[in-house]
């Protein structure tokens, strides 16, 4: 496979988990939510260290301004991330805490959706690299 095409496989995987995160918060799954989310940290990783590859085969200066946009945003999005992480577990030993978690979780969904959309423009205004 190619690297986008990882790229792209892990960064599916990644929202699929966060669908599965999501839903099992909803429904108060506790085991399941918690499992998600780890999953959901690990597929994270996959996809920042597969974008960072794509960098190498993508002149990402050449998208212009987006550049910037984008990877600013993807850093406190990944920093965004520990928030309902530290909240969730906070709720566990403080059930009251709940709808802190809930807020710091959809703020960090919101990041990523916008994270997504810059990410998915920067990649479509670089031009390749050529191949060595």
């Amino acid at each position: 496979m190619s690297v986008l095409q990882t790229f792209t496989l892990f960064f599916v995987l990644t929202l699929a988990g966060l669908c599965a995160a999501v839903a099992t918060g909803f429904k108060a799954r506790r085991r399941w939510h918690i499992a998600s989310v780890v999953s959901v940290v690990a597929m994270l990783g996959a996809t920042i260290y597969y974008a960072l590859e794509l960098g190498k085969i993508y002149d990402l200066e050449s998208a212009g301004v987006i550049t910037p946009i984008h990877l600013t945003l993807a850093k406190i999005t990944t920093a965004a991330y520990l928030l309902p992480i530290v909240a969730g577990l906070r709720t566990i030993y403080r059930p009251a805490s709940r709808a802190l978690h809930r807020r710091l979780a959809y703020f960090a969904l919101t990041l990523t959706v916008i994270t997504a959309i810059t990410g998915t423009m920067m990649i479509w205004m670089s031009t390749p690299r050529e191949p060595l």
